[in-house]
């Protein structure tokens, strides 16, 4: 037992989320080489090595410098284990950014000094503060022109509604950016632009000695005795038990690209951040040092490996030890499974491991067996409870362009829809597929991937829909008119759910009125 306790401990699972472009991929990748487990970054553009990000490993992403899947890698850093969900920010794939929230016990924020907080970065902070999930903020890019750095945790505070504490201060900023004072471990670390390694650190006794002055001369060592006078009155003392409520933000401030000021944030994170935690369940909290095994699935991305057509299965252990070939209870279908081969990742290479911990995440080869949201234990009836899709707000038909090719086209839309990437819905009045996804890029991930993933072509058609609502009712004779009043705007999804397809608010906001005995709902989760 002391070992299953032992091993928790260790564990720290975290999510890094920001707008697209704040440089979360770069930070990820420089934590990845601070463990070890890559050697060279995938920032190095020279024309002789062509090596796009780690984390960025589907096709799609490398051409347009974009995450749309949610990578998870992990790797040791001193007695830790470390497991990073690197997610998507762009918007277009938000959802599989709320449900990559689900998996994790803490949060690290990317935001850019110049751009500060974005649309983005507000909505997923809501999500974390939905689930009180503690949250640390990077202030990237400080290598180029940017904010007043008082400015940004004003922004931080007002925009993310969270109190924030600065945990190391920069000296200057964009080009004339000499380091950070780490207040944390009181320290400065210079930064030395354009090396591959990592920058110095002057060894100080405390914030009034004189090697700060040799080292970055008198009028900013001046200017940064003032600004930490400043903070120390501003702001109360960093308290870890608030931080771990989800009630304060630590702030560190550095440039990803250069490697600056990343050690500092891991090196905190690590004494800091939360061990896996409880987690309610429909029929009771789950304790993660529990003897028997319980897990979900919060996600399922077809085609890791090209060359086999394989879905995967991302499998959050909540509590016991998941072990290979033992046998384990899918919840939804009351089936026992076992599992030859589960996988743990470092981005796109797998290693087939026979344990897992709480906090770790395993991928497990699904035939068509799991949905995002399915619970496996060591037998128990529990049910964690699911992921929540969202009423789609983008719909296309899609049509088959090569009449032979229609069962790959079938078996690609299949597996694309049980990943979560978009929605599928069958119109009832004509038969055809409607697509709906959060975000016009979904369209041509999927046109792209159906491609090259399934040799199967696609082409969209236009459709005008205002919105997708499940509906459901009591009255079976108000479901029955409804239907028939609505039939060419109804639709089934893939769970053989009543989906009503409004064309306008208007035709909504009328059938809501309409029909009173009806109700309308806006994520699948009812």
């Amino acid at each position: 037992m002391a070992n299953l306790t032992e091993e928790i401990s260790k564990r720290r699972t975290f999510a890094i989320i920001s707008h697209p472009d704040a440089g979360k991929t770069t930070l990820t990748e420089k934590l990845l080489l601070f463990g070890g487990a890559i050697h060279i970054a995938g920032a190095v553009k020279s024309n002789k090595i062509k090596k796009s990000a780690t984390s960025d490993w589907m096709e799609i992403e490398k051409q347009r410098g974009i995450s749309v899947a949610t990578s998870v890698m992990g790797f040791n850093y001193g007695d830790y284990k470390i497991n990073i969900l690197d997610t998507p920010g762009h918007q277009d794939f938000a959802e599989d950014t709320y449900r990559t929230l689900t998996a994790v016990d803490s949060v690290i924020i990317v935001v850019d000094v110049a751009k500060g907080v974005e649309q983005q970065t507000r909505k997923l902070m809501e999500v974390c503060r939905m689930r009180n999930t503690p949250v640390i903020i990077f202030v990237n890019k400080l290598d180029r022109e940017g904010r007043d750095p008082f400015e940004i945790l004003d922004e931080l505070e007002s925009e993310l509604k969270i109190s924030v504490r600065p945990l190391s201060w920069p000296i200057n900023i964009g080009a004339k950016f000499k380091g950070v004072y780490n207040i944390y471990e009181q320290s400065l670390d210079l930064f030395t632009p354009n090396k591959q390694r990592v920058s110095e650190r002057v060894e100080i006794e405390d914030v009034n000695d004189r090697r700060i002055d040799e080292n970055i001369g008198e009028k900013d060592a001046a200017k940064l005795r003032e600004d930490l006078e400043l903070i120390e009155g501003v702001y109360p003392e960093f308290s870890v038990e608030e931080y771990l409520k989800g009630q304060v933000a630590p702030v560190f401030f550095g440039s990803a690209l250069n490697t600056f000021g990343v050690k500092e944030l891991l090196d905190c994170f690590v004494k800091i951040a939360p061990a896996p935690r409880p987690i309610v369940a429909e029929e009771r909290e789950i304790k993660p040092d529990e003897d028997n095994f319980s897990g979900f699935v919060f996600k399922i991305h077809a085609n890791m490996d090209p060359n086999h057509r394989s879905c995967i299965a991302f499998v959050k252990v909540c509590s016991g030890k998941f072990e290979r070939n033992a046998n384990y209870k899918h919840i939804r279908t009351g089936k026992m499974m076992k599992f030859a081969a589960p996988t743990a990742f470092m981005a796109q290479k797998k290693n087939i491991v026979d344990e897992a911990f709480p906090g770790d995440i395993v991928g497990i080869p699904d035939t068509g067996n799991f949905k995002i949201g399915d619970t496996l234990t060591s037998g128990e009836q529990i049910h964690f409870k699911g992921l929540p899709s969202f009423s789609p707000e983008m719909f296309k038909y899609i049509e088959n362009t090569d009449p032979m090719k229609s069962k790959q086209l079938e078996k690609g839309i299949q597996q694309l829809m049980d990943e979560g990437v978009a929605q599928l819905f069958v119109n009832q009045f004509n038969g055809r597929k409607i697509i709906g996804t959060v975000g016009q890029l979904q369209f041509e991930v999927i046109q792209y991937r159906l491609l090259n993933e399934y040799g199967a072509q696609c082409r969209w058609e236009p459709i005008s829909l205002y919105k997708a609502c499940w509906i459901e009712s009591d009255d079976a004779e108000a479901l029955a008119a409804f239907k028939k009043r609505k039939h060419q705007f109804m639709a089934v999804d893939r769970d053989g759910r009543d989906v009503f397809m409004a064309d306008s608010n208007y035709v909504l906001q009328m059938a809501q009125s309409d029909f009173p005995k009806i109700r309308f709902h806006f994520t699948s989760e009812f």
